[in-house]
């Protein structure tokens, strides 16, 4: 019998696998077989993220990028290239947050945030998709996205306007990918504590969120590997694109 999740021979290059969620989902990434390439701005959290997952029986290196630079970014798409000779997944996992009023926000912040969340997903992807298209190399684009990108949330609001690009990138080049054989899919977590997040979580903030969560818990980094791993398998969805994948707890189903 197949297994659908068997990711074993497919290359994941993960953006982002250095933050808490990212390097969670690569390592089941990982877990399934797939061989990762960590990409982070910091290379050193990347590397340590690589060392766990070939600790555990898995193969994986790291990379240094910073996705406000796309230079960086082509060089490691370049470096990747010539370790794995390309990739079949591409994880989209940077993130950059503020609990700035919308009436204090200024231009840097802004441009600071979205330059990140946004103008660097988009580039990024342009990147490391052409070089798909090129090797006509089916596969899985992954976006991250957020819950606020769908439910207005106080004192979120660069990130939440970000987010909601994601998910509109994501349809958009769901439908530019597709005659390429190329799924793109987001998953949309909600409330997960996560190094970008633990700023604006204090008491009344934890209790309003819990209040509207039906499983009333944050989740677990690990809970969203699933996710992850069926995104990444053509067996599992090899007819899925253009979707946006919840993993929130309920949040989604509630009105705040």
């Amino acid at each position: 019998m197949s297994n659908l999740f068997d990711l074993t021979g497919k290359v994941v290059v993960a953006i982002g696998g250095n933050s808490t969620l990212g390097a969670s989902m690569s390592k089941g990434l990982a877990d399934h077989g797939a061989k990762l390439a960590i990409v982070g701005r910091n290379l050193e959290k990347a590397e340590a993220v690589a060392q766990e997952i070939i600790a555990s029986g898995g193969e994986a290196k790291a990379f240094q990028a910073d996705v406000s630079d796309l230079e960086t970014v082509k060089k490691a798409a370049e470096e990747i290239e010539e370790w794995a000779g390309g990739w079949d997944v591409i994880l989209n996992a940077p993130g950059k947050n503020s609990s700035t009023p919308f009436l204090e926000l200024d231009t840097e912040e802004w441009d600071d945030i979205m330059d990140v969340n946004l103008k660097g997903l988009v580039f990024s992807t342009q990147i490391f998709a052409k070089k798909m298209i090129e090797q006509k190399r089916k596969g899985s684009i992954i976006n991250i996205s957020s819950v606020s990108s769908t439910t207005p949330l106080s004192r979120v609001f660069t990130y939440s306007a970000s987010k909601a690009g994601v998910n509109s990138v994501t349809q958009f080049l769901a439908r530019e990918f597709a005659p390429y054989g190329i799924r793109v899919n987001a998953i949309i977590p909600g409330f997960f504590p996560a190094e970008q997040n633990r700023k604006i979580l204090d008491k009344d903030r934890i209790d309003s969120i819990m209040k509207h969560t039906p499983m009333a818990r944050f989740g677990e980094p690990e809970e969203l590997q699933g996710a992850a791993v069926y995104l990444a398998s053509d067996k599992a969805s090899g007819f899925v694109t253009g979707t946006f994948l919840r993993v929130d707890g309920g949040f989604g189903s509630m009105t705040i």
